[in-house]
């Protein structure tokens, strides 16, 4: 889809945070921010080894959201697992410690 593809080179063109969090509050809806805020979340939690049931009682939502992350994060080339590396303990390859 060409539209998401423009969308992917503009969010990765911006490097302000104050841009990057003006563009997203005139794109999508408070609902729309705190669901992908909420799966971030849930995705570091997972990375953090915190137990899927957990996880689902503490966040309030459905085993089902929570093993798709786990999916995610289990793949080679996770770019969620590696950012998550990389931001939680510094571990650039995304390897979980």
């Amino acid at each position: 889809m060409e539209d998401l593809k423009e969308l992917i080179e503009v969010f990765a063109e911006i490097n302000s945070y104050d841009e990057m969090n003006k563009l997203f509050r005139e794109l999508f809806t408070v609902k729309e921010i705190y669901d992908v805020a909420l799966r971030w979340r849930l995705m570091k939690d997972l990375y953090r080894k915190v137990p899927q049931r957990e996880i689902a009682h503490d966040l309030g939502i459905s085993l089902c959201k929570i093993t798709r992350g786990s999916k995610i994060l289990k793949e080679d080339t996770s770019q969620c697992r590696k950012i998550i590396g990389t931001l939680l303990n510094g571990d650039e390859a995304g390897t979980q410690k």
